[in-house]
Parts: C-alpha cells; structure tokens; sequence
C-alpha cells in the first residue's frame, strides 16, 4: 500500500494516479478520519481515509504530501524502516519565515532524513505542480513523457522510486544524491518545470554546475 499523508491539493493528485496505476491507496490528514472520509471517495475513489497513526502502520511506503513545516509532527518512529518518499516544499506562506528548511549546505530532504534516521528518504514529485502531475500523466503510453526527478541515497529505494514514477506515467530520471535535491526546491530553475527528458537532464547538469561552483 502507499499511504499518503496530507490530503490537500498534492496529497489527493498523487492519490489519484496511484489508484490510476492499480496501488491500494490511502490518505491521512492531520485529524481523523471521519474529516476527510468524503473527500477521499469522492475525488480518489478506491483509496480508504485513515488516521495517520492507522495509515503509518499499515503502509510500507509513505508519501509526503503535507506543509514542510508539519514534518516534525510526525514521530519518526512510526516511519521506522520505511520507504518516505519526500514530496514537499517549502512555503513562506504556509510555513512562515522563522524556521530554516533549506541552505546551500544541507537540502531541506536531507534535513526530513536526519528527522526520520531509521527510514529511508527518496524526493520525488515535489518539482512538478499538482495540476501538471495530473494533466501530464502518461499512463498507457512512454511517448512523449515529461521526466520527474529523483533525488535519493539508497539505490534499492530509488528503484523502488522509479518504478512508482514509470507507473504514474512519467519517465524518472535519477538525479543522484538526497543533497542534490536543492535543485528542485523553490527558488531554483527546476522547480515547477515539466519537461521532457533530454531538456530536464540538461537541466539538471547546469544547475548541479551551478550550485557546485
């Protein structure tokens, strides 16, 4: 099962092509159950509302899908040994401007991975905006996708990563480590881009340059 926690505009898109893809799906929010139960059949059909704290223990991969600030309301213990593919973003709007989530020696994923110590941190699907990943998706065909990327330490969990990427219809493109994932984050060329293949690797090369410089 992938379970998904935060049930906003991002939560419920990845919710959708995951049940598109055939995954048994299910999505928490902050509250219980009960307060997203309609939402989650109406607009995700066939994937189940939970607690988080149900959801946690019965998902092996979760997605995050809630404000970034909120991460730490998470005990990571309940994430232990799991796949978390980080999928947030930094908003001052949302997470105001008191806290330090990202700085040009430590990405915003890798400070999720030292939070959660015991599981695994991939980033994915935070670069794309939700409508896009909606509209964008390619589920019947591999032509002409546009390319979603992956930033991750594990080897065996960004396969796992690519191969959930592939199912919801887009080609994954394995960008390397969890620090390279500042590329994607607010503030920087790739975030917000759908695009190709070739273009988005392009892409990636100029902005890792960038930051390495």
């Amino acid at each position: 099962m992938i379970g998904i926690l935060g049930a906003g505009k991002l939560g419920v898109s990845l919710g959708q092509l995951a049940r598109q893809a055939d995954y048994p799906v299910g999505i928490a929010a902050s509250g219980s159950a009960e307060k997203i139960e309609l939402t989650v059949e109406v607009l995700v059909p066939g994937a189940k509302a939970y607690t988080s704290e149900e959801l946690t223990q019965i998902a092996d991969i979760i997605i995050l899908a809630l404000p970034l600030s909120k991460y730490r309301q998470i005990d990571s213990e309940r994430l232990k040994d799991k796949l978390v593919i980080d999928a947030m973003n930094y908003w001052w709007e949302v997470d105001g401007t008191d806290q330090v989530f990202s700085d040009e020696n430590f990405s915003s994923s890798e400070r999720v991975q030292q939070y959660f110590d015991k599981s695994i941190v991939v980033k994915a699907f935070n670069h794309m905006g939700y409508h896009d990943l909606v509209d964008n998706a390619k589920q019947e065909t591999t032509a002409n996708r546009k390319a979603l990327l992956i930033a991750g330490d594990d080897e065996k969990a960004i396969r796992q990563v690519e191969k959930i990427v592939d199912d919801f219809g887009f080609t994954p493109l394995n960008i390397g480590q969890l620090k390279n994932g500042v590329i994607l984050e607010t503030g920087h060329p790739l975030f917000g881009a759908s695009l190709g293949l070739e273009e988005s690797k392009e892409m990636v090369k100029r902005s890792l340059e960038e930051i390495r410089k």
